[in-house]
Order: structure tokens, then C-alpha cells, then sequence
């Protein structure tokens, strides 16, 4: 039936987010990562258990959907075929006809019920292609034209002013949950910004919207004069570098896994050394059989196994490939080292941002004015910082320099003084 594989393929969205759980708790159980907690834990059982729940409870309406539109398949195929079998009968009692006239029935009958097979299958396909696939291309095709009408205006070469939110509110698609709300900041050109503020504060929603993965749900954010919104997302994302915390581990050859952080330099050997070096990540490279050559990842012929400080070492000198961009995001890239290796990297980088030299490297004059943002919980990090800015529930509640908030008194001067008790 032209409409059958239509009700199951409705069936099947309907529980799309079972199905992803099942699948979820089927990688759970059966991948090597989260290995050592199950068994720990010992939720192996109960994992099986709410696997099978979950597929049940997808799998239950699409077998529904299929049995419902198989029965009026064999319906219509039960009627095709009394009426070919009457023909037949027709044929050789009715007509008295002789057997060759028999035979050309059959094949007559034969060949008909390919070609209805044929065409219900076309138009099955026509119709899913026509009423399912041309409407998600259609919302594919506005949603690219709205991307790339708003990419009208280029991006500067330089920041001479620097980064404003006026006004920001932001919530994720689908939720109501305001993960920013009522946002207005500057980030000075040339300057290291820092952000704080307790886990589910915003500020990895802040650097997202700086990135343009998303666009704000109100408010505007402008780059010197030009509002972001404008700018083609692809042009603006060339000119930001950066490490998060969440990275990927990309299992290459080690310059390869570093040098994607600037690919038409990927195989230039003296830029993947210098972002290696920005990043503290020497030894790591000196301790791989092959140097930059290396294979990474246990799962490749001689790859090599880092450790997860290792790894993110790495994801940092990605960070560092690019020489001149005008944002540099640090999302707690560095989660996994000690505070005193964080501290001497972060220290090291921002003289550089300021144009101190104590990286050795012209990059460090900074001579597009670009903005370096630090999102850490170290605050002994946080307090180099030439702003800080304080997020508290989604709101902006502070903004100065260390000794400005410290001489406040407010959220930052407690922050600060819980972790700095902590190391007494």
C-alpha cells in the first residue's frame, strides 16, 4: 500500500527518544569506556533490564503500525488474487478456451502483478519522498537561507573596541529555561577576560553564543560596531582558536591531531611545534615512540593510549594553531592538569595576550586587538585576569578587576576566599 511505509515511519518518530535511549544504554553496556564503573557499580543487570524496557516500548507501537498496514496488504493482495484465480476459471471452463489460452492468462497475470507490486512501490517511495523527504528539505533550505541572509557584513581584521552584549537573553531551543538572562557586558579589545560563576551559571552558554552556535533569543551581541548576527558564521568561526573542556579526541598521527586546529597549516611542521609549545604539551610529544608521527589510539595498529591529561594537552595545542584570531576561548581546557601547571600556562599566555614576551613569539603582541577569554574554577588562574566577570542563576552580577571585587565584598571576595581557605 502506498501508505504503509508512512504509518510506520510516523510510528518510528513517535518514539525517537525511546529508541535513542535504548540505543544509549545499549553503548553503555557494551563499550569500553564506562567499562570500570559498571562494574563497580555493578548496574550491568539493570542497564540489560531498562535496555529491553526501552526498546519494548519503541518497538511496541512501530509492530502495532506494521501489523495494522500488513493486514490491509494481504486484504488487497487476497482480492488480486480471487480475482485472478477467477479469470482463470473463466478462462478454461467458462470460455471452454484450449490450454495455450490458459497459459497466456497465467503469464498475463504473472506479469500484472509485477507491475502492480512495481508501482505500488514507486508510488510508496514517491509519496515518502514527496510528503516526508521535500518537507525537511524545504525547513533545511529556509533554515540556510536565514543563515546566510544574516551573513551580510564581513568580519573586521582587527577589534579596536572590542566585544558587547546589549541586553542578551538566551534559552536552548525546545526548553523555556533561560540560561541567560538579560545579559549587558564589554570585553575590551586586547584584553583577557575572565568568566566564574557556579556550574549551570552560563558561562559555556556565553561562549557558545560567541562562537555563533547559537543566536541569542533577545539581545544583540556586536563585534566593535557590527552586529555578530551579520557576520557569515563561517568567516567569524575562522578568526576564533580555542580549547574546551569537553574536547574530542581525534585519533591521528599526533601533528595531525594537533594541527586540525588550523588546517591549511596542518602539515606545517614548525607551526604544529610552536602550538605544541604554547600549550606545555612537549612532553607529551617526547614521550610518544615516534614523535609527531605518532599513531593515537589503542584501537590502531602501534597507537598509542594517553592518559586523559594527556590527551587534553593536545586539545589545547589544537587551541594554539591559529596565530591571529581575534577570540580566544579557554573553556576550562585544563581541568585535568594541577593548579600549579595551569597557573604557570594561563600566566604565560596572558603576558603574551598583552604583549609581554615572555612567550618568545611575535603572535604575543597581539596586534589584532584580539580578546582572550578564560572560563575557570581556579581562581588563583582567574585573579591574572585584566576583567572578571561574575555569573550567578543566569545573571550578570559582577564585573571588575580582581582587587575591584575583592574590595567589594560581594559573591567574587566569597568565592575566592572559600577556595583560597581550602589550600590553608
Amino acid at each position: 500500500m502506498p501508505w504503509r511505509p508512512a504509518v510506520e515511519r510516523s510510528a518510528q518518530e513517535r518514539g525517537a527518544q525511546t529508541n535513542r535511549l535504548a540505543r544509549h544504554l545499549f553503548t553503555i553496556a557494551t563499550t569500553a569506556a564506562p567499562g570500570k564503573e559498571l562494574r563497580v557499580t555493578g548496574i550491568g543487570e539493570r542497564l540489560i533490564t531498562e535496555r529491553r524496557a526501552a526498546w519494548e516500548r519503541w518497538y511496541g507501537p512501530v509492530a502495532a503500525a506494521r501489523w495494522g498496514s500488513a493486514w490491509w496488504h494481504v486484504l488487497a493482495w487476497a482480492i488480486f488474487g480471487f480475482a485472478y484465480v477467477g479469470a482463470v476459471v473463466f478462462v478454461s471452463s467458462g470460455l471452454r478456451a484450449p490450454a495455450s489460452a490458459v497459459l497466456l492468462v497465467l503469464a498475463a497475470g504473472a506479469r500484472l502483478s509485477a507491475y502492480i507490486g512495481a508501482t505500488v512501490g514507486e508510488i510508496g517511495f514517491l509519496r515518502g519522498f514527496w510528503m516526508d523527504g521535500s518537507r525537511r528539505l524545504a525547513w533545511l533550505e529556509d533554515y540556510a537561507a536565514s543563515v546566510a541572509a544574516s551573513g551580510d557584513l564581513p568580519v573586521p581584521n582587527m577589534l579596536r573596541r572590542g566585544i558587547r552584549f546589549d541586553h542578551v537573553s538566551f534559552a536552548y531551543p525546545g526548553t523555556s529555561r533561560v540560561v541567560l538572562d538579560d545579559v549587558s557586558l564589554t570585553l575590551p579589545a586586547g584584553a583577557v577576560v575572565a568568566i566564574v560563576g557556579e556550574n549551570g551559571a552560563g558561562k559555556t552558554t556565553l561562549v557558545k553564543l560567541l562562537a555563533k552556535m547559537y543566536e541569542p533569543s533577545s539581545g544583540s551581541i556586536f563585534v566593535d560596531d557590527t552586529p555578530l548576527a551579520r557576520m557569515p558564521a563561517g568567516e567569524w568561526r575562522a578568526r576564533l582558536a580555542g580549547a574546551f573542556q569537553d574536547f574530542f579526541r581525534f585519533e591521528f598521527q599526533a601533528r595531525h591531531t594537533v594541527g586540525l586546529g588550523d588546517v591549511p597549516r596542518m602539515d606545517d611542521q614548525p607551526a604544529v611545534a610552536a602550538a605544541i609549545d604554547r600549550a606545555g604539551a612537549g612532553d607529551v610529544v617526547a614521550r610518544l615512540t615516534l614523535g609527531l608521527d605518532t599513531q593515537l589510539g589503542p584501537t590502531w595498529p602501534r597507537g598509542a593510549e594517553l592518559s586523559f591529561g594527556q590527551w587534553q594537552k593536545l586539545a589545547l595545542a589544537r587551541g594554539f594553531m591559529r596565530d591571529r584570531p581575534l577570540l580566544l576561548v579557554l573553556d576550562e581546557p585544563t581541568a585535568a592538569l594541577d593548579a600549579e601547571t595551569e597557573h604557570a600556562l594561563f600566566e604565560r599566555y596572558a603576558a603574551a595576550a598583552r604583549g609581554g614576551k615572555s612567550t618568545g613569539e611575535n603572535e604575543g603582541e597581539n596586534g589584532s586587538g584580539r580578546v582572550t577569554i578564560l572560563v575557570s574554577h581556579r581562581f588563583s588562574t582567574v585573579r591574572m585576569a585584566d576583567l572578571i566577570v561574575v555569573l550567578d542563576g543566569a545573571r550578570l552580577v559582577e564585573v571588575g578587576t580582581h582587587d575591584e571585587l575583592m574590595a567589594k565584598g560581594g559573591q567574587y571576595s566569597e568565592l575566592y576566599g572559600i577556595q583560597a581557605a581550602a589550600y590553608l
